[in-house]
Formats: structure tokens, C-alpha cells, sequence
């Protein structure tokens, strides 16, 4: 079932793809973001983990980001690693926090997204690289993202439609500028 603004955000206990256990209670009395991606080798979504990346500075260093992908950490590793993350990806092979945070299920959101957002899926494998190998995970799995306030509750659930939906930057970045400024 999916999870709903102004619940209590459910805990987060994981293994990193660098070995390292994440608990989300270090989290605690700071706003953040959990985004949940499908398998370590998809395309879409080691382009959004380049996008925060590459834009994590404009976010505000008090502003962390957990990444969930539906692999092991040695799949991560292989596919994950060469982003250089300034924050924790992590593996959820089990997919027991998929469950607990509802993360859909959909052959016609991957159908839509290949048909819809094909120009961005070309730029990701021709041009940044990221080819779909060893999927090592759900290729259905349809990404989430989810804005936590300082209290852990959430504040902004979205469920993306295909397999390149993501919450937009802006929305993210609003959201921890908001945080910083209430300080």
C-alpha cells in the first residue's frame, strides 16, 4: 500500500554498496530524501543518481539523500560505484522496504517510459554509459521518491508513472532550502 503525507516515515536498516550498515535513525532532527530506483544497471536511474549528484551541492550540505535499489551490494557496486555518491546507496535485494513503502509493480510503466522518455534513455546509454546489464533486480519496480521532514514524517510521497518518473529537482531542492532557512 502506498505510503501517504503526514505518516510516520518507517525506519530504514540497510547494507551500502560499500559493505557499510545504514540506519536512518542518524537521520533523526534533519529533513531528508529516500528515492527508491529498480535494478543497479537501469539506465533512468543511474541518470537521476548522476543528476543528484552532480546537483547534491545546490541541495545544502545539511540535506541528505538515501538511494534504494532493488540489488545486491555487489550489483551496486559494478553499476553504482562510479557515481562517487556523497550519500548512502543502498541495497534492498529482499525488496523488504519496497513493501513497507509501496513501491509499485508495472510492465506498462516500463513500456511507457521507453516510448515516452526514449531521447533521455538514448542520452543515458550512448552518452553517459549506463547500459541495462545483469539487471539483478525487478525490472518492473517503478520508482519512488519520498521528502521527510525534521520530525520523520513525510511530507512529499511520489509514486513516479513509468520508469523515468522521479519527484523534479526543484521540488527537492525547495523542499531542503525550506529546511535549511527555518534554522
Amino acid at each position: 500500500m502506498r505510503r501517504a503525507i503526514d505518516e510516520k516515515a518507517s525506519p530504514i536498516r540497510l547494507t551500502g554498496m560499500d559493505g557499510n550498515s545504514f540506519d536512518s535513525d542518524c537521520l533523526k532532527g534533519r529533513r531528508f530524501m529516500v528515492s527508491f530506483f529498480r535494478f543497479a544497471s537501469c539506465p533512468f536511474c543511474n541518470l537521476r543518481v548522476h543528476q543528484l549528484v552532480s546537483r547534491h551541492s545546490e541541495l545544502g550540505d545539511a540535506f541528505p539523500v538515501v538511494a534504494i535499489f532493488d540489488s545486491s551490494p555487489e550489483n551496486l557496486r559494478k553499476n553504482a560505484e562510479r557515481h562517487h555518491a556523497p550519500f548512502p546507496i543502498l541495497a534492498d535485494p529482499s525488496r523488504d522496504y519496497y513493501k513497507l513503502y509501496g513501491i509499485e509493480q508495472s510492465m506498462a510503466g516500463v513500456l511507457k517510459g521507453m516510448v515516452l522518455r526514449m531521447p533521455q534513455l538514448l542520452h543515458a546509454m550512448f552518452v553517459k554509459g549506463y547500459w541495462p546489464t545483469a539487471p539483478g533486480g525487478s525490472v518492473t519496480s517503478m520508482p519512488a521518491d519520498f521528502l521527510i521532514n525534521e520530525t520523520g514524517v513525510i511530507r512529499t510521497a511520489y509514486y513516479g508513472s513509468d520508469e523515468g518518473d522521479h519527484l523534479p529537482f526543484e521540488k527537492i531542492k525547495a523542499f531542503a532550502r525550506e529546511g535549511a532557512a527555518s534554522k
